[in-house]
C-alpha cells in the first residue's frame, strides 16, 4: 500500500483524465431523480398521500447513506478495485431506474430510490481516489473540479430533457426512467473502457488530506467514513459548550444539523407544494433546473469568494441568503394560489438552492476541513457525516406530515426559521486564527 506521497512517481506522465467524461450520462440519468420519484409518487396516491410518501422515500434515501457508506468504504479497502466497483454501482444504477417502469407501486418505488442511494455511493469514493492515483499532484485540483463540473452539467442536461419530456410526454413520466436507465448503462460500459486501474492505490484516509479532494467528495454525497465513530467520539464532539475556549466545535455540528434538518424539511415539500400550486410538470422540472444551473455557476466562483473573506462571515452569508428565499416561498405559499406560484419559486429557489447553498457549503466545509485535521480525523470526519445523514434523514420525514396538515407554508418558514436559528449559533463561532487560515490554503 503506497502513500499519498508516492504520487511523485507519476510526475513524467500525461494527464489521463479522459475517463471522468465517463461521468457524465449517469448524471444526466440522477440529475432529476429525486423530483421524479416525488411526482410519481403523487401520481400513484394523490396529493396528500403522495406527499407523505415522499417525505417517507427522501427520509429513508437520505438514511440509507450512513450504512452504505460505512459498508462500501470497507469494501474499497479490501477490494482496491476502482473500475469494477464503478462499473457496478452504475450498472446497478441502470437496473433500479429501469425497474421503475416495470412495478409500478408505491413500495415497490421507495424500495428502489433506496437501493439506488445504497448502490450510488460505491463510486463516489472510487471515482476520487482515482484522480489522486493517475494524475500529477500538479493536477489533482484541475482534476477534481473538473470531475466536479462534468457531475453538476450532467445534472442540468438531465433536468433539460425531463422539461422537454414533460411538455411532450406529460402522462408518461414514468417512462422517463428507461432511457435513464440506458444512460447508466452508458457510464457503466465507458467505465470499462475507458478507466484503467491504477499502478498503485491509495488509502481512505488521503482523500481527507486534500481539500480539492475532500471538497468533492463531500459535494457527491456529504457522508464519507474513513472509520467508524464512537459514543465517546459523539460525547467529545459536543462538549465543551460551556467554555468560550473549547465550544467551536459544538458548535459548529449544532450549525450543520438546523442547516441539513432546514434543507430537508424544504427540499421534501417543494416539488408537492408546486405540484398544489398546479404548476405543471414541466415547470417544476425548469425551477428545479433553474437552481441547479445557478449552482453550477456558483460553484465555480464560490471557492475565490469565500478564500479572501472570513468563514464565520461567508458562512452567515449564505444561512441568511437561504434562509431568507425560504421564508419569502413561505410567505408566497401563504398568500398565493394557483400557478402564479412558480414566479416566486423560479425567483426564490435558484438563490438558495444555488448561489447560497454554493456559498455556505464552501465556507463550512473548509471549516470542516480544518476540524479533520486534527488527532482524531476519522472520528471528526465519522461524526460530521452521521450528523449530516440523521439530521438530513429528521428533516425529510417531519417534512410530509407537517406540510399535509399544517400546511406547506408552515414547513417553508420554519425551515427559513431553522437556518436563522443557524445563523445565531454559527455567529457565536470563534474567529479562525492565523494558524487556522493557513491550513485551509
Amino acid at each position: 500500500m503506497n502513500s499519498c506521497d508516492g504520487g511523485s512517481g507519476l510526475m513524467a506522465k500525461p494527464s489521463r483524465d479522459k475517463w471522468l467524461y465517463s461521468t457524465f450520462p449517469i448524471s444526466v440519468a440522477t440529475g432529476p431523480l429525486g423530483t421524479m420519484v416525488q411526482l410519481y409518487l403523487i401520481q400513484l396516491n394523490g396529493q396528500a398521500l403522495g406527499t407523505i410518501y415522499g417525505g417517507l422515500a427522501s427520509a429513508i434515501y437520505n438514511g440509507i447513506s450512513i450504512p452504505a457508506a460505512l459498508f462500501w468504504g470497507l469494501t474499497i479497502d479490501r477490494l482496491h478495485k476502482r473500475k469494477g466497483l464503478i462499473a457496478l454501482s452504475y450498472a446497478m444504477v441502470a437496473i433500479a431506474l429501469v425497474s421503475f417502469y416495470f412495478d409500478r407501486s408505491t413500495g415497490g418505488t421507495i424500495a428502489r430510490y433506496s437501493v439506488i442511494s445504497f448502490v450510488s455511493l460505491a463510486s463516489a469514493t472510487p471515482l476520487n481516489l482515482l484522480i489522486m492515483e493517475t494524475e500529477q499532484k500538479s493536477r489533482w485540483a484541475g482534476a477534481f473540479a473538473k470531475l466536479s463540473l462534468v457531475s453538476s452539467l450532467g445534472n442540468v442536461v438531465g433536468l433539460l430533457v425531463s422539461v422537454v419530456w414533460a411538455d411532450l410526454l406529460p402522462a408518461q413520466l414514468v417512462l422517463l426512467f428507461v432511457p435513464m436507465g440506458a444512460l447508466s448503462v452508458t457510464s457503466s460500459a465507458l467505465s470499462v473502457v475507458l478507466i484503467k486501474e491504477p499502478e498503485f492505490v491509495l488509502e481512505r484516509e488521503t482523500l481527507a488530506a486534500r481539500r480539492p479532494s475532500f471538497f468533492t467528495r463531500l459535494l457527491a454525497n456529504p457522508v464519507f467514513f474513513i472509520t467508524i465513530p464512537s459514543l465517546s467520539d459523539f460525547r467529545r464532539a459536543f462538549r465543551g459548550m460551556r467554555s468560550s475556549l473549547t465550544r467551536g466545535v459544538p458548535l459548529f455540528y449544532i450549525s450543520t444539523i438546523l442547516f441539513y434538518v432546514s434543507s430537508g424539511l424544504f427540499n421534501t415539500s417543494f416539488v408537492p407544494a408546486m405540484h398544489l400550486y398546479s404548476v405543471s410538470d414541466q415547470e417544476v422540472f425548469a425551477v428545479i433546473l433553474a437552481g441547479m444551473a445557478v449552482q453550477t455557476l456558483s460553484f465555480q466562483v464560490a471557492g475565490r469568494f469565500v478564500g479572501d473573506r472570513n468563514l464565520v462571515t461567508t458562512s452567515v452569508q449564505g444561512l441568511l441568503l437561504r434562509g431568507w428565499s425560504y421564508l419569502g416561498i413561505g410567505v408566497a405559499a401563504l398568500l398565493l394560489t394557483g400557478p402564479i406560484f412558480v414566479a416566486p419559486a423560479l425567483v426564490l429557489y435558484p438563490i438558495a438552492g444555488g448561489l447560497a447553498f454554493a456559498i455556505y457549503y464552501t465556507s463550512a466545509n473548509t471549516m470542516m476541513f480544518t476540524t479533520v485535521h486534527s488527532k482524531s480525523a476519522g472520528a471528526a470526519l465519522g461524526v460530521y457525516s452521521a450528523v449530516v445523514g440523521i439530521a438530513s434523514m429528521s428533516g425529510s420525514f417531519v417534512s410530509g406530515f407537517i406540510s399535509v396538515y399544517d400546511g406547506y407554508y408552515v414547513t417553508f418558514i420554519l425551515s427559513g426559521v431553522l437556518l436563522f436559528t443557524a445563523v445565531a449559533v454559527i455567529g457565536r463561532l470563534p474567529k479562525p486564527s492565523s494558524r487556522d487560515e493557513s491550513a485551509l490554503q
